[in-house]
């Protein structure tokens, strides 16, 4: 090798050296897991304007950091849900246990309620083909716990709403489990603005737009007459959530009119509803009519300009059979 060609070779090095180390300092400036760091602070996001239907801000905020809607993450705020286990068999009944571990790597035992619960566990197919809303106990070491059977196989994501005392806030976490057996995904339903459901009709009315609130208003009848005395449910006479399709962004809705034991309510239920993107979300309705909550489902397509949901003239004549339980 010649004087030269060594003297070219030695510069040639010299210089991925310094590109190595330029690269290096940079990354150890902007470190990824410290900018997601779930404990920063969160009082200004761009899920900021989102309520309840109540007319205040329900608290469902991401971090600054990550600004994506609830749901999303496992961690944030400090607050990690720490499933047991994530693995179960389908058809099987198992205990669901988990627990909310705080700031200080407890499990957190104090709740503030809201919607008249601690804790709002939703449980949903990947897929969106299987829904529950079911409401968990806690034991004295803050572990949560429910019977529940996954129905099939797949990938479930569980979602935990709750409001740790120590913090003010809401939270909403989520975290995947791994349900056995032969994964069958389902399509999701074509939009459309009727459900039935145990001879029950409910309608969807709306102009849905991404990025600001939406009214949608949801009318139940039964056998052609309206349902003018719907009862009570976490304090409301209505419960929507909407997940968006792809990475099932949660959003927790409620009506804006409360509702107190004793009190009838119906047959049209209106909710304001922030959706974050245009994009494809799929509605699930709560009500309870004679003693029994039931979970109207709905496709919605939304976009940046609004597009009307029309319910449909006539009413389908017979109301087909619901092939998901639902669990409340």
């Amino acid at each position: 090798m010649t004087g030269a060609v060594a003297l070219r070779l030695g510069a040639f090095a010299g210089a991925l050296a310094l590109a190595f180390a330029g690269a290096f300092a940079l990354g150890s400036a902007v470190d990824p897991i410290a900018a997601a760091d779930p404990a920063a602070p969160s009082d200004s996001t761009g899920m900021t304007g989102m309520t309840d239907g109540h007319g205040g801000d329900t608290g469902h905020t991401a971090d600054t950091a990550a600004a994506q809607p609830p749901g999303l993450a496992v961690s944030q705020s400090g607050y990690t849900l720490v499933p047991a286990t994530t693995f179960f068999q389908p058809g099987k009944q198992e205990t669901l246990k988990f627990t909310i571990q705080g700031p200080d790597g407890k499990p957190v035992t104090q709740y503030t309620k809201t919607h008249e619960k601690d804790l709002h566990l939703i449980v949903v197919r990947r897929d969106l083909s299987g829904f529950d809303h079911v409401h968990p106990t806690q034991d004295a070491s803050g572990t949560w716990s429910i019977p529940f059977t996954f129905t099939a196989g797949g990938t479930w994501r569980l979602f935990t709403d709750f409001q740790p005392t120590a913090l003010g806030k809401t939270l909403t976490l989520g975290t995947d489990v791994n349900v056995s057996g032969l994964y069958i995904p389902v399509p999701l339903n074509e939009p459309a603005s009727v459900f039935s459901i145990d001879g029950y009709d409910v309608t969807l009315a709306g102009t849905p737009i991404a990025g600001k609130e939406s009214e949608l208003t949801f009318t139940i009848s039964k056998g052609g007459k309206a349902v003018t005395d719907l009862q009570p449910y976490l304090g409301a006479f209505g419960h929507l959530v909407s997940l968006r399709s792809g990475d099932l962004a949660y959003l927790h809705t409620h009506p804006s009119q409360e509702a107190a034991a004793g009190q009838k309510g119906g047959p049209g239920i209106t909710f304001g509803t922030t959706f974050p993107t245009a994009g494809t979300y799929s509605l699930f309705l709560d009500f309870q009519h004679a003693g029994k909550v039931r979970t109207a489902e709905f496709t919605v397509n939304v976009g940046t300009t609004g597009t009307q949901i029309v319910p449909p003239s006539t009413l389908p004549t017979a109301a087909p059979d619901e092939s998901t339980p639902h669990g409340h």
